[in-house]
């Protein structure tokens, strides 16, 4: 178990790695092709369409084909991409291979989710921080090796290396034993046929409005915060005096301090409550927002930056926790649903503010990321409304059933 644990976490390192490379070396990237930001903003959604469809999709390949087959599958698809990235082929067929891309991030992410979830007996929330913090890692390295590339103007290098790992990383499952786990990852024919259609289980009508807004909350996170990574270091490039690979560097103060922050924030999350934690970060993480708007420092532009990532680490993980604890019994559903939500706003989000900064330039697109952000806020205070009816509800139950017996 432990090393399919582990085999794990160098999965979610290089999707982690995978998630962020184009936003890394998003400026010389466009520079080459001579195309503008909304272009690269087409490049990222194609990106997360093909995540959406991989997320979405998971559950039907793995039915079909088993869960260590989907695993190779997706990894084969990220690593086919990104080779293809790599040849800086004509744009049209960059945009082409980019779903292609997320396709194999978002079923890795998906897939691996499940197993872990499943097969993962004792420590399983331990074993889903080391995947979230090795995900960061991955996040946290890219941006490290893209500024040393284009330092070295290199910067094509970024994918060769992302292709290099997602190959590898498809060959040890494809080749690697994980003891008994082995059949339970693996494709069992008989066991699919024999297995009894079961009537699927529906929402409570109290149900749906939490779960709306949740819909709701997670596209708009993701969707803010992959345009805030992608766009991070063009937007410092015209807002500060740092160069071009110290801008592409910057994503590693962000990514550096979430990956420090998802140590700590399961621990925060559960003494304070899920709600408390989710409000007081989502809030403070618009402040550091709204202070990189008003500052042009380098310097205090790093701080911000800094504590964003601290302040917005756990709002992912949390989130799906609070929502999923008001839904009890639908588990599965709803994390796929709140998961392909982040990918709607991940995919649609970071197009317009592309078109944002070719149009109003950096001062205008963290002023519009720092609007996204404080609707969340907003969104939470409907949550929080809509599970305070679903406990109504649930004790008018209660107080029925005493009243039957």
């Amino acid at each position: 178990m432990n090393r399919l644990i582990w085999l794990g976490c160098l999965s979610y390192m290089v999707i982690g790695m995978a998630h962020v490379v184009a936003g890394a070396v998003l400026v010389p990237l466009i520079g080459a092709y001579g195309v503008e930001y909304g272009d690269g903003g087409q490049f990222i959604m194609n990106q997360f369409v093909g995540f959406l469809v991989g997320v979405l999709g998971a559950p039907l390949v793995t039915r079909r084909l088993g869960r260590r087959s989907a695993l190779i599958l997706a990894l084969s698809c990220l690593t086919v991409a990104e080779a293809a990235y790599s040849l800086l082929l004509p744009w049209g067929w960059m945009l082409a291979s980019a779903p292609l891309a997320g396709f194999g991030f978002g079923m890795t992410e998906a897939v691996l989710g499940a197993i872990i979830i499943e097969f993962v007996t004792d420590g399983k929330a331990s074993a889903m921080a080391k995947l979230e913090t090795f995900f960061g890692i991955g996040a946290l390295v890219m941006p490290i090796l893209a500024g040393l590339l284009i330092r070295a103007d290199v910067w094509q290098m970024a994918f060769p290396i992302v292709t290099a790992l997602s190959g590898i990383t498809m060959l040890l499952w494809l080749t690697m034993s994980f003891g008994k786990v082995d059949e339970l990852i693996a494709y069992r024919a008989a066991a699919a046929a024999d297995r009894p259609a079961l009537k699927p289980a529906r929402y409570a009508p109290a149900a749906w409005p939490l779960l709306l807004a949740g819909t709701l909350y997670f596209a708009l996170y993701v969707g803010m915060e992959m345009s805030y990574s992608n766009y991070l270091p063009a937007i410092l490039l015209e807002r500060t005096d740092m160069s071009e690979a110290a801008a592409s560097a910057s994503l590693s103060v962000f990514w550096g301090l979430m990956v420090v922050g998802r140590m700590f924030a399961g621990r925060i999350a559960d003494r304070s409550g899920y709600f408390r934690y989710l409000l007081i970060s989502t809030a403070a993480g618009t402040g550091m927002l709204v202070m990189l708007a008003l500052t042009g420092s380098a310097g205090a532009s790093l701080l911000w930056i800094g504590l964003a990532g601290l302040l917005w680490s756990g709002v992912f993980a949390v989130a799906l926790l609070y929502v999923n604890q008001y839904i009890p019994g639908m588990t599965e559903r709803t994390t796929s649903l709140l998961i392909a939500s982040g990918g709607v706003g991940g995919a649609l989000l970071p197009r317009t503010t592309g078109w944002i900064m070719d149009h109003y330039g950096a001062v205008g697109t963290l002023w519009m990321i720092a609007a996204a952000a404080s609707l969340l806020i907003a969104l939470l205070g409907v949550m929080a409304l809509t599970v305070r009816s679903i406990r109504q509800s649930n004790m008018q139950h209660n107080v029925l059933d005493a009243g039957r017996h």
